[in-house]
């Protein structure tokens, strides 16, 4: 039978995680509950396709577009996401889920089709010039903390985690992800960048109820840094963190990484660390390769209608430099009312 192609809804939620699942390929922003995410988040229209052959699950694309006056017009895979793109079980399903991503941009009139590739630029496609990258690393927790320190992290860090357990810094581990916003809001605001809705992390946290936690880090009971972390298969992924004014003269951040990976090898069995993806010639580019990771470049690539562009909505843009700075002076509660608006077109 000729691969069919079926719009994700309630009744195939299952399969298609599943699939994503079983899939070595896929990732943990393939799975379904982020159509919802982003609809009820953003408002962003999501047109996850899924496809099938012989009444099995061949393959999956989540897609999702953007569209704002500000940041322009892409239709995604995936947007607030590090990976995407079609995941396939058969050359057959590649085929036909390309060919839907094709005639969608089409027939909605985007002039960007993205994939956020993580290992291949796909053939025929426009690959970005080097921009992202992730950081991956096996991780191996015993339960001895001096030895699985020495293990998993270089000597500096090492360090940096004994100073911020001097310091008298403590964590928690649960799925506050109110208090998470209050510590990430400044943070960003603090970086030059708009925040997210409150409302997305509650979201987040509802849509993946057993593959998420928050780890928080206290200092006098008083919150200074905060992540939450996402856990798929053996991995873990701290995916939205910062921390306060204070966290930088604790080391709170490194403690918290550290618990972070500490917790996650102890408490879920995870062997691998996956920090996420930064810009190149960024500090946190440069923090992550002093945590022993290697940056790894994300190849994302783009099917573009005639004239338009590959889309730098990025703190790299210099257009956007005064901007950055003009943001980093504003209230933190002007900044928070401001940012979620602005932050709907920068996914």
């Amino acid at each position: 039978m000729s691969v069919r192609i079926h719009a994700l809804d309630d009744s195939r939620a299952v399969a298609w995680d599943g699939f994503v699942r079983a899939t070595h390929d896929a990732t943990f922003f393939h799975l379904a509950p982020w159509a919802r995410v982003i609809r009820e988040a953003f408002g962003h229209p999501t047109y996850y396709a899924m496809a099938e052959q012989d009444g099995a699950v061949v393959g999956v694309l989540p897609l999702a577009r953007m569209r704002t006056v500000l940041f322009g017009d892409s239709l995604s895979s995936t947007p607030y996401c590090v990976y995407g793109g079609p995941v396939a079980a058969t050359p057959e399903a590649a085929s036909a889920l390309e060919s839907h991503a094709l005639d969608l941009q089409k027939k909605l009139g985007s002039p960007v089709l993205e994939y956020r590739r993580r290992d291949a630029v796909d053939e025929g496609w426009t690959g970005r010039p080097p921009l992202y990258f992730t950081f991956r690393k096996p991780i191996r927790i015993t339960g001895d903390d001096a030895k699985d320190q020495a293990a998993n992290i270089p000597r500096k860090q090492r360090a940096e985690v004994r100073k911020g357990i001097k310091a008298g810094l403590t964590s928690v581990s649960d799925s506050d992800t109110d208090r998470l916003h209050r510590v990430y809001a400044e943070s960003v605001r603090n970086l030059g960048s708009p925040v997210f809705p409150r409302r997305y992390f509650r979201l987040l946290a509802k849509a993946f109820p057993g593959e998420h936690d928050v780890t928080t880090v206290l200092h006098e009971d008083k919150p200074v840094a905060a992540v939450l972390n996402f856990h798929f298969r053996e991995e873990v992924l701290p995916y939205y963190g910062g921390g306060t004014k204070d966290a930088r003269a604790l080391s709170a951040n490194d403690f918290m990484y550290w618990e972070v990976m500490r917790r996650a090898g102890a408490e879920r069995g995870a062997t691998l660390f996956d920090f996420g993806r930064s810009k190149a010639d960024t500090g946190a580019f440069s923090y992550k390769k002093n945590w022993g990771f290697e940056p790894q470049e994300l190849r994302y690539c783009y099917r573009l209608a005639p004239g338009a562009r590959i889309p730098e909505n990025n703190p790299n843009n210099p257009k956007y430099r005064y901007f950055i700075q003009a943001w980093k002076r504003l209230p933190l509660p002007v900044a928070n009312i401001l940012g979620p608006p602005l932050v709907r077109g920068l996914g």
